[in-house]
């Protein structure tokens, strides 16, 4: 029996159900004929959902997601008890400090540092193996050059850790003026010679400068996780660039059929995660999986 047959009669027998060649488990689990699943998880940051972490993952599971993405600095306890009451599971972790005590900051990198270590030890705790990080800002009191290397050195500092706990640290692009350009962010990447490096990629930022499948196919393997979230580029352009992201997903301007093209040729990991501001109500919430369905769907 070849593999595809395989998958779909498995997912038949399963309960699943399939849409446009897109065959949904109905775990937060996605599969394309021929391909290893896709996994649904969401943010934490962005669940405006009022309750206890419990409540909140309640919720999320009920909404059809198979992880989260929980901020470091939690009670770790309480989110590993959520997480084993609702049978999620955590798909990485984002640091929380790394805005606040930035890397790059010649004034707070050892802060910064200590961050990142919560948060990798936290994923070591949660039983996943990425953190996300921004690594700076240039700014007019961090120049270029600056960001580079300071962030650099912060990394390598990190790096024992990350590699004595096998957690590993994702930079994300982000509006921090730095990494523009996807060969840069290979080079950022690939300097530090370490599995334990890796890249977050953010659909949704990126449009400000680049488009989303150019950088997943450049990028390539270095990329660890993906963030999705929608972007308007004539909202920005009328209301302000920070406008562009009050739109709902898949109704905005990021071609998700090319990237879920160039992912399925170029991604390996396997958790696409929403991030999408709002979700204060569980309809919300179903909308937003519903919406994460059909682009995984594409």
């Amino acid at each position: 029996m070849q593999r595809r047959d395989f998958i779909r009669n498995t997912l038949v027998t399963s309960g699943a159900f399939v849409v446009a060649g897109q065959s949904f488990a109905g775990n937060g689990t996605s599969v394309a004929q021929g391909a290893a699943p896709f996994k649904k998880s969401i943010m934490w940051g962005t669940v405006g959902l009022e309750g206890s972490v419990l409540d909140k993952c309640k919720a999320i599971k009920a909404a059809g997601y198979a992880g989260i993405e929980p901020n470091s600095h939690m009670d770790r306890q309480e989110v590993i008890d959520a997480m084993k009451s609702t049978g999620l599971v955590a798909s990485s972790v984002c640091c929380s400090t790394h805005w606040q005590k930035q890397l790059s900051d010649a004034s707070a990198a050892t802060q910064g540092i200590e961050g990142v270590k919560t948060a990798l030890e936290d994923a070591k705790a949660y039983g996943v193996n990425a953190v996300l990080i921004v690594p700076g800002t240039v700014s007019e009191s961090t120049s270029y050059d600056e960001c580079w290397n300071r962030s650099t050195e912060s990394i390598k500092k990190l790096l024992p850790l990350a590699e004595k706990l096998k957690v590993k640290i994702c930079v994300e692009n982000v509006w921090n003026n730095f990494l523009l350009s996807p060969l840069e962010a290979c080079r950022y990447v690939d300097q530090f010679n370490s599995r334990w490096v890796g890249f977050y990629f953010d659909c949704g930022n990126i449009l400000v400068y680049g488009w989303p499948e150019q950088w997943i196919r450049i990028l390539g393997k270095r990329i660890s996780r993906i963030h999705v979230k929608e972007f308007s580029r004539q909202k920005a352009d009328k209301e302000g660039r920070w406008k562009g992201f009050d739109v709902k997903l898949t109704e905005g301007d990021v071609n998700w059929a090319k990237i879920m093209a160039e992912a399925r040729k170029s991604y390996q990991g396997e958790w696409f995660t929403t991030e999408q501001g709002g979700n204060k109500t569980p309809e919300e919430l179903n909308d937003l999986s519903q919406r994460l369905d059909k682009i995984l769907a594409l």
